[in-house]
């Protein structure tokens, strides 16, 4: 096989954005990125590494990898790592704030009962919205499969991811071993196979000590063991233990968290089944990170306590589910920039992130392509959404506004 490896170019400076540069930016993301967490990658790649160069595409890549391997909403934690790389930590609770509160405060208001638009024209743009994710997830696999794919093994390496985690699923076995077992496979194929060159400089260059990166995991252990004792303490404790054992247990993403959910805002009687079933529905045509559905439970958990108490939970459940992914990222990230600069684990990386790409791909298919393109009218509109993408390079936001008023006017039921 072929064992050269093309040379990054440098890395843009880490660290050199202002906070109001990256509030626009992810606020910009929060009111416009539809499609769930797989589309999120999309538009973070679109706009953090094409079009704002905030990062090249080693680092997008080595950070994508990671958050795809921590429990926790791999697309806010990738935007809370970008946040962070771009502008410190001020930066990173930016980013967050400006990626997930536009959803979160439109899902708090919907459990209060505050009327959504209806009716068929909403309904079609709904459905136009759906159509963004195809466009954007089929743009984020070619350019990413093109960087991180450059050669027949690695692509195998993909294709190969993509065959297991479609098939897994007939197995029996647990999800998530679908998607890490071929991610570990994937790693230790190029770690035996690729030549280990000394990387020009570290990957990410991230603002933190490996000594400060302990504090986030303790703290993190010290609430997951001492919040179930807590519990009982009244409905602030339950909602914010709840939401933290979710949001600290779950792989994969925000599809992933919400049988988990289910089974302790439902069971526990915090919130009915019916309420429950409609933030699901809710959270599907929100912009920003599916986890802001904790927002909405958390109101609907307080609704009969009067709205001042509702909207304290609200923030408390998008607080606590949140949390536990961004503590383990910041715990883990100052050893993963380290780890980032030997050249065996390079190797091992970039194996993971050929995985990765056959990841999104099967993501692309199911529930992506099969659940939003059920006909023609929707395979025409997803084209012409990949082609203003791919081909014209029209900002995301631009497909967005031009697949909704399409999607009202062409797919109302």
């Amino acid at each position: 096989m072929n064992r050269s490896k093309t040379s990054p170019a440098a890395p843009p400076t880490p660290n050199a954005g202002s906070l109001r540069e990256v509030g626009r930016a992810f606020l910009t993301l929060g009111l416009t990125a539809f499609g769930g967490p797989i589309a999120h990658m999309g538009y973070f790649h679109k706009t953090f590494v094409v079009r704002r160069k905030w990062l090249d595409e080693e680092a997008f890549a080595s950070l994508l990898a990671l958050c795809q391997f921590l429990p926790g909403p791999a697309s806010s934690q990738m935007g809370f790592a970008i946040g962070l790389r771009r502008a410190g930590l001020a930066g990173a609770l930016i980013a967050f704030l400006g990626f997930t509160l536009p959803s979160a405060l439109v899902m708090a208001l919907a459990a209060l009962g505050v009327a959504l638009v209806d009716g068929p024209f909403a309904q079609g743009a709904l459905a136009g919205l759906k159509l963004v994710a195809v466009a954007v997830i089929a743009d984020a696999i070619l350019g990413m499969a093109r960087s991180l794919c450059p050669d027949r093994f690695r692509a195998s390496l993909a294709i190969g991811t993509l065959t297991i985690v479609l098939v897994w699923p007939h197995t029996g076995l647990p999800l998530v071993l679908g998607q890490l077992l071929p991610l570990g496979c994937a790693g230790l194929a190029t770690w035996a196979a690729l030549e280990r060159s000394p990387p020009a400089q570290t990957a990410l260059s991230l603002p933190l000590s490996q000594k400060t990166g302990l504090l986030p995991l303790v703290l993190f252990a010290a609430l997951l063991l001492g919040l179930p004792l807590a519990a009982g303490l009244g409905a602030g404790f339950q909602v914010f233990d709840s939401f933290f054992r979710s949001g600290a247990l779950v792989f994969g993403g925000g599809h992933v968290v919400l049988p988990l959910l289910q089974a302790e805002v439902v069971d526990s009687g915090l919130v009915t089944p019916q309420s429950f079933l409609a933030g699901y529905g809710l959270a599907q045509a929100m912009p920003g990170p599916l986890f802001t559905i904790g927002s909405y439970l958390g109101a609907a958990a307080g609704q009969n306590m009067g709205i001042d108490s509702a909207l304290a939970l609200a923030a408390l459940g998008t607080l606590a589910i949140f949390l536990p992914g961004f503590l383990l990222l910041l715990g883990v990230l100052p050893f993963w920039d380290t780890l980032g600069s030997r050249p065996d684990v390079r190797a091992a990386l970039a194996g993971i992130n050929a995985a990765v790409v056959g990841l999104l791909a099967a993501a692309f298919w199911d529930p992506v392509l099969a659940r939003s393109v059920v006909g023609g009218q929707e395979a025409a509109l997803a084209a012409l959404g990949f082609l203003g993408l791919r081909i014209w390079r029209l900002p995301p936001w631009t497909i967005v506004l031009a697949l909704g008023t399409a999607g009202g006017l062409f797919l109302a039921p």
